[in-house]
């Protein structure tokens, strides 16, 4: 175990939402002395994706056995076949580097990580301005088909539902505003002035 312990920072919200701009935001704020976290999954790599920026493609024999060898802090099976997680090796590797840890990841997996670290832990869950504008984005991201569209709008309205159990809510409707939003909470959040 690493001597650093620092804080968990968890960005989540259903797809489309615009979560991961604003982790990308935050990751360019030296004061804030963040790292992301990279989560593990069985999918395929979609566009540019790369392995070890993105997410670490595995294989779902190789996912399912570290799920035996207790090796994830969470993991959730979100689409059939589907596994997503984060490797408990992940968060020492940042805390090595003296860093806090920032996550954009699915609302069951960070809940999963508040409910583990509750003080450590920032739970912010990023709101979209309805589930019809989630789906706009959705299509002009390009990268995935009509029916993967409709089953990440049917688990939106699932997460939407989850919003209350994180420590803060932001509803990105107008990004600058909702960027301004997550700078604040994270600079109070780590107590920086």
């Amino acid at each position: 175990m690493s001597e650093f312990k620092g804080k968990l920072i968890v960005f989540s919200a259903p797809s489309g939402s615009g979560k991961t701009t604003i982790v990308r935001h935050l990751l360019k704020q030296a004061p804030f002395n963040l790292a992301f976290s990279v989560s593990a999954t069985s999918r395929d790599p979609r566009g540019f994706e790369k392995d070890g920026e993105d997410y670490y493609f595995i294989s779902l024999r190789e996912f399912k056995d570290n799920i035996k060898a207790d090796a994830f802090l969470e993991w959730e099976e979100v689409y059939r076949d589907n596994f997503y997680g984060t490797l408990k090796s992940e968060i020492e590797r940042i805390w090595k580097l003296k860093k806090h840890v920032i996550f954009d990841i699915d609302v069951v997996g960070g809940l999963r990580i508040k409910n583990k670290y509750p003080k450590e832990t920032l739970a912010v869950f990023v709101k979209p301005p309805s589930v019809d504008e989630l789906k706009i984005r959705l299509k002009k991201r390009s990268t995935e088909s009509e029916d993967k569209i409709n089953m990440r709008i049917a688990k939106a309205s699932v997460e939407l539902a989850t919003a209350p159990q994180f420590d803060k809510i932001i509803k990105n409707y107008e990004l600058e505003t909702a960027l301004k939003e997550a700078d604040h909470l994270v600079r109070n959040f780590l107590e920086l002035k």
